[in-house]
């Protein structure tokens, strides 16, 4: 079966957009990781008496319990922001995925239903 151009221009683009895709899908679940890891030390904070401590690189240092819990819940909002960010390229990009499949299905005669 011959494709035209644009057919071809439409697949490569959908291989280049199902890659991208799963990209933010990574980052997506590195995100909820890292926001998973803050919820716990700042649990584990609420429980601490005495001295507590910080990472700084590979470095441990002793801490304010307030300045560790602003932090930890500073680092929470940017990370629900670029979650934000995330779901919304996630949103786009899906759309775009399904406008791309149904006209390559549509110009090729195939459907995905098989």
């Amino acid at each position: 079966m011959d494709i035209s151009k644009e057919t071809e221009k439409d697949i490569s683009e959908f291989q280049s957009l199902q890659n991208q895709l799963q990209m933010v899908l990574i980052q997506k679940q590195q995100v909820k990781m890292q926001l998973d890891e803050i919820d716990n030390a700042l649990e584990e904070l609420k429980e601490a008496k005495g001295t507590v401590f910080k990472a700084s690189g590979s470095v441990l240092i002793q801490s304010n319990k307030d300045d560790v819990t602003k932090d930890l819940n500073e680092k929470t909002d940017t990370f629900n922001v670029r979650l934000g960010v995330l779901n919304k390229q996630e949103e786009k990009l899906r759309s775009r995925l399904i406008e791309l499949r149904d006209k390559i299905e549509k110009a090729t005669g195939t459907s995905g239903a098989g």
